[in-house]
């Protein structure tokens, strides 16, 4: 009897399967391309070509010489933080067989990690070239979102991290969430939800901070926005949003997903730099050969 009601309940939501979506773009051989690989690949090339039209204002942190390092660094960073922090925490049993750590192209990638990873990039980066780092992590801040929103697309192709079910008009019947032989339920695409506000709606925040406001000549302010808008749009997703498998206790003993926790220190963080901006204002002279900015 349940099975009909909830077949019932499905019927007029879209299946993802008639969205003719696939994780792979192509296969020859042994080398396959999956949309993941191309979602990071697009978020660094756009990103850069972004951080570019960025230094060419007045002020710039560094010169346009110094982005093509600080992308290796960053890159690395997001690699290897990335990696490193959903090991620990979503996956810790993997320190029980290192193998499975390097295996990347299985997936697992955590974001906070990978904003500690690349932070700690750029702080080397800056140390090498005698820079400010911090006002360099106001510049990258801006870029970060290109990333965000293409890689929450990729979730969304590979039909992963999917939303709690839900009733709403475009909800989204997705594979194999449920045990065999129980139906899957219609839930919210809540890869999307992610991808409108961690990507195109912080974006918008701190594309108008730079170019509207005096922002960048306040080291951390922008920074201090992406955290806080990174961190209140990811702590209001997961309300909408499945807990990883293998967290679900701890949800359910916390209250709150991992991903929110995390998400904490973050907004803490953000509303620190941002209150304490106006104090590091100082004449900022230029990198790139341009008019200092009082």
């Amino acid at each position: 009897m349940i099975l009909p009601i909830l077949a019932a309940a499905v019927g007029d939501h879209i299946r993802f399967e008639s969205l003719g979506l696939h994780p792979d773009v192509f296969s020859i051989g042994f080398f396959t391309l999956r949309w993941y690989s191309l979602a990071y690949i697009a978020g660094i090339l756009i990103g850069w070509w972004y951080l570019l039209k960025l230094l060419a204002q007045p002020g710039a942190p560094m010169a346009r010489r110094h982005a093509d390092d600080l992308v290796f660094y960053a890159t690395l960073g997001i690699i290897l933080g990335g990696r490193i922090g959903y090991v620990i925490f979503y996956a810790p049993e993997m320190f029980l067989h290192p193998l499975r750590i390097v295996r990347l192209w299985d997936g697992g990638m955590s974001f906070h990690g990978g904003v500690l990873g690349t932070s700690l990039g750029i702080i080397l980066f800056a140390r090498k070239h005698k820079l400010d780092w911090l006002r360099i992590h106001d510049y990258v801040a801006c870029v970060v979102p290109f990333g965000l929103f293409f890689g929450r697309l990729a979730n969304f192709v590979n039909g992963e991290l999917w939303g709690k079910p839900a009733d709403v008009p475009w909800a989204i019947v997705f594979p194999n969430t449920v045990p065999y032989p129980m139906l899957d339920p219609a839930r919210h695409p809540s890869q999307l939800y992610e991808a409108a506000l961690e990507g195109v709606l912080l974006f918008a925040l701190l594309a108008y901070a730079f170019w509207r406001t005096r922002a960048r000549y306040y080291p951390g302010r922008l920074v201090g926005l992406f955290l806080v808008g990174y961190g209140i749009a990811r702590f209001t997703v997961e309300f909408f949003r499945e807990p990883d498998r293998q967290l679900v206790a701890f949800a359910e003993a916390t209250g709150l997903h991992m991903g929110q926790w995390l998400c904490v220190p973050m907004i803490a963080g953000g509303l620190y730099l941002v209150t304490t901006s106006t104090r590091r204002r100082t004449r900022v002279e230029p990198i790139a050969g341009v008019d200092s900015v009082a």
